[in-house]
């Protein structure tokens, strides 16, 4: 994860697509938010509060290093690929969607879950960076849009993840353990949803751009 920062960071000041790219290959981001969503899913609190660990303790650590990285060297912080980071769409939600689709079924279907995981990490580590070098920058609005965009994001791969696990039919093999975890989904579903529809709402709000 630290690694992938570095990278990504360097990418977005540098407005390098292909060093970005680079970083979304190595950016350990799928199997955390997969893990939590396959936990709503079987009821599994016990994995559910180790990925929720795991991805709280990479996200904290990108934001530390980047921000780091914004604090000690002079960065652009006008590039495209920064700036484009920086306003919640529709087409981020959409890609962010597809990603969590994708993901959960590379676990289900045996399809690569490293080209998959590509994906997950476009939703989720350059919005993140960018959040850290605005926030250490000084400039909270670019910071707000970015940690908007994150936040959009991070719900969405979690919703289309519970949503695809469901659909496939996964749960628990006893009865009792169904009928447990099909409430746990259930209302894990319904709070990621509610989760997105109040942050477009507060996006709508404050009037920041999102084509709907």
């Amino acid at each position: 994860m630290g690694l992938s920062t570095i990278v990504a960071t360097i990418g977005l000041s540098a407005d390098n697509t292909a060093v970005l790219i680079g970083a979304m290959v190595i950016a350990p981001l799928l199997g955390p938010n997969m893990a939590l969503s396959l936990a709503s899913a079987l009821g599994d609190t016990k994995l559910a509060l180790l990925s929720f660990r795991t991805g709280f303790a990479g996200v904290t650590l990108a934001f530390l290093l980047a921000g780091l990285a914004g604090w000690i060297f002079d960065l652009n912080l006008e590039s495209h690929e920064i700036i484009s980071r920086t306003n919640l769409n529709l087409e981020d939600l959409l890609l962010a969607l597809a990603a969590g689709t994708a993901g959960a079924l590379a676990f289900t279907t045996g399809v690569p879950a490293s080209l998959v995981g590509v994906m997950v990490a476009v939703a989720l580590l350059p919005p993140l960076v960018v959040c850290a070098l605005m926030v250490t920058a000084g400039n909270w609005a670019l910071a707000e849009g970015a940690g908007m965009l994150l936040a959009g994001n991070l719900v969405c791969v979690n919703l289309a993840g519970i949503a695809t696990f469901l659909s496939r039919g996964v749960a628990p093999r006893t009865w009792w353990h169904k009928r447990k975890s099909r409430k746990l989904a259930v209302g894990m579903l319904l709070g990621w949803a509610l989760l997105l529809a109040a942050l477009i709402t507060l996006v709508l709000i404050n009037d920041v751009d999102l084509p709907i």
